[in-house]
């Protein structure tokens, strides 16, 4: 317990709940923000139209859905050393 019973566990617990969160949008977010100056500025050359031209669209489409994919990757590889982590703190503990 938490020095003082049930219920502030749970107030405890619900503030961690609220603060991760917060930070998965910030992360969320801020990936979505690198995502798409990465994929503008690596795409879009021709600022004498209001709309993406072919090349640019086809440009922008793989290079979000590269990312998109090596973002995907990244979580599988975390997930999977989270899970080995766990694996070993539970035999650390038997």
């Amino acid at each position: 317990m938490y020095g003082g019973g049930y219920g502030q566990q749970s107030y405890f617990d619900q503030q961690m709940q609220r603060m991760m969160e917060q930070k998965q949008l910030k992360d969320f977010m801020r990936m979505y923000s690198n995502l798409v100056s990465r994929c503008f500025d690596d795409c879009v050359v021709d600022f004498t139209s209001n709309k993406l031209n072919d090349k640019e669209l086809t440009c922008v489409n793989r290079c979000t859905l590269k990312n998109m994919k090596l973002n995907e990757r990244i979580g599988q590889r975390f997930a999977e050393e989270n899970a080995k982590l766990m694996e070993d703190q539970a035999r650390m503990g038997q």
